[in-house]
């Protein structure tokens, strides 16, 4: 039977805690008792954990082995704030696949009124992406940004630098990654509801990015990004 994944809150040395409302899900929802035995992700490695005391507040683990952990390729996702809703399933489903940052990121389409309320939901976005990251055994939750502007988001992105666009018809994503089989480093900008506009996609490829697009349907904003990230995963894992 799979153990379940815990990411810890706090590591000292061969010790390791969850803490807080974290805590109180597996002591009181999951009603664990000293003595059981869960995966520990510590910030740099997974490690087997046995439950060493227990209280509303306070879970500690003693660390045992280190379990094997696979490497993937770094994958960073640009995207675009559109209805929190989806995009937070969104979130939730990118995390499970494995991605490894987040950059919420105000583009022209973007409505102004989620501009304006996104800051405020970061840190909800960084809970469900723990809670996602532990439900689907991942090392380590990505981190999300706060939301920041376009061209503040471009300058972060490093490595293979794509940009999802409707109009790259001639450049699907998966041709575009078979062509890059030693890349481990990659972005992916996916824009909000109605698309890029054209001035953003100009100044993508003056920065050097790289359009692509997942073939000649059109897809939501959140249904694009799980998508990309599915085919980045199945290339380079």
């Amino acid at each position: 039977m799979t153990r379940r994944r815990w990411i810890a809150d706090e590591v000292f040395g061969d010790r390791a805690s969850l803490t807080g409302a974290h805590a109180d899900h597996l002591s009181r929802v999951l009603r664990v008792r000293v003595g059981q035995e869960f995966e520990i992700a510590t910030g740099h490695s997974i490690r087997r954990g046995l439950v060493a005391a227990v209280a509303e507040d306070r879970i500690d683990f003693d660390l045992g082995e280190e379990l094997p952990a696979r490497t993937a390729a770094q994958i960073t996702l640009l995207l675009s704030v559109f209805k929190f809703d989806r995009m937070e399933w969104a979130i939730e489903k990118c995390t499970e696949l494995g991605v490894s940052r987040i950059v919420p990121v105000i583009a022209r389409r973007t409505d102004a009124h989620l501009a304006a309320a996104s800051a405020k939901r970061a840190e909800r976005w960084r809970r469900l992406t723990l809670q996602a990251s532990e439900q689907s055994r991942q090392a380590n939750p990505p981190a999300v940004a706060t939301p920041v502007k376009l061209s503040e988001a471009m300058d972060t992105a490093t490595g293979l630098r794509i940009v999802l666009a409707e109009s790259a018809q001639q450049n699907l994503l998966r041709d575009l990654l078979e062509s890059q089989p030693s890349t481990q480093e990659i972005a992916l900008a996916v824009g909000p509801e109605g698309g890029w506009t054209e001035d953003e996609l100009q100044r993508f490829q003056e920065a050097g990015w790289v359009s692509a697009s997942l073939g000649n349907t059109i897809l939501r904003a959140e249904t694009a990004a799980i998508a990309a990230t599915a085919i980045v995963v199945s290339e380079f894992t």
